[in-house]
């Protein structure tokens, strides 16, 4: 199994793989070219938009400064807003629907590591040594039609958002959120229920 396919299995794996390090340097190639575009040339972003992501559907509108990991594990649907200053931490999965408004500063990470310290770090880590910092792990994050992910807000590895809720801004997601509910807070949590009935 290549490292590539034990991250988006959810195994542990080497983040400084060959093939995750060449994916990586593509994407921060291809966010520097999206966040020094001109802020009116709709079609180069487009166009960049459509080469760093896995998909991305039609009238979605990112705005700069935009960061991301490997780019192609993100997928956007139709209608949908990223507003400034969002960090997608996508070594596994984003899924993100149609019709779907994403506020400034919001985080989005697929990837983590373990709470266990042995687990975590390993022991003599040097730079240039050819040993890795950390182990890590990633799950897929989905994000479904009609939601909204208020300012400031984290949604952290394998939670789904779903359809038509609301996040209220500065919200730690740790877990998935229903359809139709309005839910806020570290960790967030749900306050209302069948909003959209």
């Amino acid at each position: 199994m290549t490292e590539l396919e034990k991250c988006m299995a959810g195994e542990m794996f080497n983040g400084s793989d060959p093939e995750l390090a060449a994916m990586t340097l593509r994407a921060k190639r291809l966010l520097a070219d999206l966040n020094r575009t001109d802020y009116a040339d709709w079609d180069g972003k487009r166009r960049i938009l459509r080469e760093m992501f896995g998909s991305v559907g039609e009238s979605v509108y990112v705005d700069i400064d935009f960061h991301c990991e490997y780019g192609r594990n993100i997928h956007v649907g139709d209608r949908v807003i990223i507003n400034m200053n969002c960090t997608f931490v996508d070594n596994n999965r984003i899924d993100i629907g149609n019709d779907v408004l994403i506020a400034s500063d919001v985080k989005i990470y697929t990837a983590t590591h373990s709470i266990r310290a042995a687990e975590r770090v390993f022991p003599g880590w040097q730079p240039d040594a050819g040993l890795l910092l950390c182990r890590t792990y990633a799950r897929p994050v989905l994000i479904e039609d009609n939601a909204w992910i208020g300012g400031g807000s984290i949604l952290l590895p394998g939670v789904t958002v779903g359809a038509r809720s609301v996040i209220g801004a500065g919200s730690v997601v740790t877990r998935d959120i229903p359809a139709d509910c309005v839910a806020v807070g570290n960790p967030c949590r749900v306050i209302k229920r069948d909003v959209n009935d």
